[in-house]
């Protein structure tokens, strides 16, 4: 395993302005360069910084990068639609929107694929990104419940339960489907995702099927 030096090292203050273009700088060589060119010196070139104000950040790439790829997903937002399966569909096309950018998908691939082999990245990864977007599932079961389309949960255990399985089933399908099988995440394949999340596989199966009769009714 790689030894790495926690976050928040000791030492001069943080520039938020630096740790901005050095973000987008890296974002920008994934592009151009792609992942196994990608360098800290090609990244602080870009950002007009020195290479040692990135060292005093970020001990290699890999953290570099997570934390780049992290910033795409900060962007994420849970609109209020009016109901909750809207509200989803709205969440899931932004997500897969996000993971469409090249930076995005090449960036995403790449540490996962080296967080196999390295425990304090997949730890990086699991803080930086998976954690904090476990706040859009925790504000829209929320609002669902404000709605009256969710039953109220008191048990904490069995609330943070039921959040981590929300966020892996919507996670992991629109990664899978974007980044794995490399297929749209489009409006029909969100809809129909949502409505198998919601009613589940049997509920989903008589709705398509009633909308298959609906339509050749009207043919």
């Amino acid at each position: 395993m790689h030894s790495r030096t926690p976050a928040g090292r000791t030492g001069r203050p943080r520039s938020a302005a630096a740790d901005t273009a050095i973000l987008a700088a890296t974002r920008e060589a994934l592009v151009e360069l792609g992942w196994s060119r990608l360098s800290l010196g090609d990244v602080a070139n870009r950002a007009g910084v020195a290479k040692t104000t990135l060292y005093r950040r970020w001990a290699d790439k890999h953290e570099l990068v997570v934390d780049a790829v992290a910033e795409l997903f900060d962007a994420l937002r849970l609109p209020d639609r009016g109901s909750l399966a809207a509200d989803i569909e709205g969440v899931v096309l932004q997500f897969a929107s996000i993971l469409a950018r090249p930076e995005a998908r090449s960036g995403l691939m790449a540490v996962v694929a080296e967080s196999t082999r390295d425990d304090a990245l997949r730890e990086r990864i699991r803080t930086s990104i998976v954690d904090r977007q476990k706040r859009l599932v925790v504000e829209g079961r929320a609002r669902a419940q404000a709605r009256g389309e969710l039953p109220p949960r008191t048990d904490p255990a069995q609330v943070a339960r039921t959040v981590d399985l929300i966020f892996d089933i919507v996670a992991g399908a629109v990664v899978h489907r974007t980044l794995v099988s490399a297929e749209p995440a489009d409006e029909e394949w969100v809809r129909s995702f949502t409505r198998v999340l919601l009613l589940g596989l049997a509920g989903a199966e008589e709705a398509g099927a009633g909308e298959v009769e609906a339509r050749a009714g009207q043919g």
